[in-house]
């Protein structure tokens, strides 16, 4: 028999970052969302302390693609955490300094050594944050098609290029002393083989943030546009091995979407359970009852709506869970990683437009927090591989196909 049943320490820990979401990501959502671009310093500095206690996030693949397991359940606990924090806010959640998208992409093409010198850093001194930039204005979902150079200049590299869509960019470059990951080419004639990640310390000249994107949803969140201009770093932070050869390069892109992916998914399910949560409440108020039990033709619309909203969530969960734990085990999740970035992202985009139906006009209202759920919601269907991209990465895992026979 599976169970299901989380272990009693896991539920204490959930209790306390309930209460985390509850009495201090809730009351200021409304306010950080529309306040785009200012930072809850008072917030960053309780959750920097409170995670310095805890160690959390993805334990990624090895350089070379290699599974490698990491503390028991890491990734399971921490997409179990995401969601709870991110039913509080997930702008705020992905706001909360930390090693972020570039502590994971250190975490799967780092050697030892380097992840122990960059990683290290986030538990130490004064709230910092780590950002990763692979995205470029005419390189979007095709993640291998990156013309951001790399040239090797004796015992430095010269990175040359523009990233956009860089989650907490701003935060990393200007605001802490953290850095960004930025994958560049070091040889064009090599395509996909050819691309290699880099850490650009925070203070290093020739890294200039363009801009902040003014968005949608998770506006606590900041999304810069940076430019590397004769940006010149150290050989060692080169993340793992400078050969270019087939097995490698494109390889360390994906591996590194494999532990963030599920953790993407975690965050959806967050911001779905938020709705999911208001509707039940609402409808209780309304003296609406939801019959479980009963035949499908027997119910009203309305009740099949909620019950349909409930089973996609714990589908796309239960999914997220999957993939979280292969990668404990240390097995190859890139299928279930997409399947579960793939469902979340749709199903939370269909819960939080359904809430916003059900609630009608106070749905829509800005008096409540219904309306920016639907707001937040899209993004995660959209970053860390689009919707399209990991149903198509999940074709070609199933039918054994490779880029050139199904693209």
């Amino acid at each position: 028999m599976i169970d299901f049943e989380l272990e009693p320490q896991v539920v204490s820990r959930l209790q306390m970052y309930h209460a985390v979401a509850e009495n201090m990501m809730r009351p200021i959502s409304r306010e950080y969302d529309e306040r785009e671009h200012e930072d809850p310093w008072q917030f960053f500095e309780t959750m920097w302390q409170a995670q310095s206690l805890n160690d959390v996030g993805p334990a990624a693949r090895s350089t070379g693609g290699e599974p490698q397991a990491g503390p028991k359940l890491r990734n399971l606990n921490t997409v179990i955490t995401t969601e709870e924090l991110c039913w509080g806010d997930v702008g705020l959640f992905l706001a909360t300094p930390n090693s972020g998208l570039g502590g994971a992409a250190v975490m799967a093409a780092g050697t030892p050594e380097q992840k122990a010198r960059f990683l290290k850093r986030f538990a130490e001194g004064k709230p910092k944050w780590g950002a990763m930039a692979i995205t470029e204005p005419a390189c979007g979902s095709d993640s291998a098609a990156v013309t951001t150079t790399a040239t090797r200049d004796g015992d430095e590299w010269v990175i040359n290029g523009t990233k956009i869509f860089c989650t907490a960019g701003h935060r990393a470059v200007d605001k802490s002393e953290g850095f960004v990951v930025v994958w560049a080419t070091v040889d064009k004639s090599a395509g996909r083989a050819g691309i290699k990640p880099f850490v650009v310390e925070h203070g290093t000249p020739g890294m200039q943030v363009a801009r902040l994107e003014q968005k949608l949803g998770i506006r606590a969140s900041d999304t810069a546009a940076i430019i590397f201009d004769n940006c010149r770093v150290p050989a060692g932070n080169l993340l793992g091995s400078a050969e270019v050869n087939p097995e490698g390069g494109f390889k360390d892109v994906m591996a590194t979407f494999d532990a963030t992916r599920p953790i993407v998914a975690a965050m959806a399910i967050g911001v779905g359970r938020a709705a999911l949560d208001f509707v039940r409440t609402f409808l209780k108020e309304q003296n609406v009852e939801v019959r479980y039990g009963l035949s499908p033709r027997r119910l009203s619309v309305v009740e099949r709506d909620f019950m349909e909203m409930e089973v996609q969530l714990q589908a796309a969960r239960l999914l997220t869970w999957r993939a979280a734990w292969m990668m404990d085990m240390g097995q190859r999740n890139n299928l279930e990683a997409s399947m579960a970035k793939a469902k979340a992202g749709l199903v939370v985009t269909q819960i939080t437009q359904k809430a916003v139906e059900l609630l009608g006009p106070l749905g829509y209202s800005r008096k409540l927090l219904v309306e920016k759920w639907m707001r937040d919601a899209k993004i995660n269907d959209i970053f860390e591989g689009t919707q399209q991209i990991n149903m198509l990465i999940v074709a070609r895992r199933i039918l054994g196909y490779g880029s050139k026979e199904l693209n």
